[in-house]
């Protein structure tokens, strides 16, 4: 019988995941104005934005810093989740920007609108209904990773 769960990577350290919804809601919007104008600045912020929330800068993401202060403002109560799934999906938010910029640079922006198009999807997802796309791509990624190493090994 084949495993279907999904595994997330966890470092059972918490943070808010009301903030993470707020960012992943300012990335859909960004990522809404970048695929209406191709303004190449989007995904150069984001490629930033991403850098430090995925490598453990957080504290100095812009997105982050409207987070709090929209969390503030509204007076949202903490919802606390484990950080790792969300700085894996940060590090593949990076990843993401990386490409829609290269594509960009490349003159293929058609490609990059695809690109923009995908990582849009997963923002809205993580933003609206909580969903964390990152989670599915570990766990194909783990998949992966082990299968590779049982064919290594045998």
């Amino acid at each position: 019988m084949a495993n279907n769960s999904i595994e997330c990577p966890v470092d059972f350290v918490l943070i808010n995941g009301n903030k993470a919804r707020i960012t992943a809601g300012s990335v859909f919007v960004l990522m809404v104005i970048f695929l209406f104008t191709n303004f190449l600045a989007i995904p150069i912020f984001l490629l930033i934005d991403f850098f430090v929330r995925g490598f453990k800068l957080g504290k100095y993401s812009p997105l982050n810093f409207l987070s709090d202060k929209l969390i503030a403002i509204f007076s949202i109560q903490p919802k606390l989740t484990d950080q790792a799934p969300k700085r894996f999906a940060a590090k593949i938010g990076f990843l993401f920007s990386f490409v829609i910029m290269l594509f960009l640079v490349f003159q293929l922006p058609v490609v990059s609108l695809i690109a923009a198009l995908v990582m849009a999807t997963f923002a809205l997802l993580e933003s609206f209904v909580g969903f964390c796309a990152g989670c599915h791509v570990y766990s194909f990624y783990s998949k992966l990773i082990k299968k590779k190493s049982d064919l290594y090994s045998a």
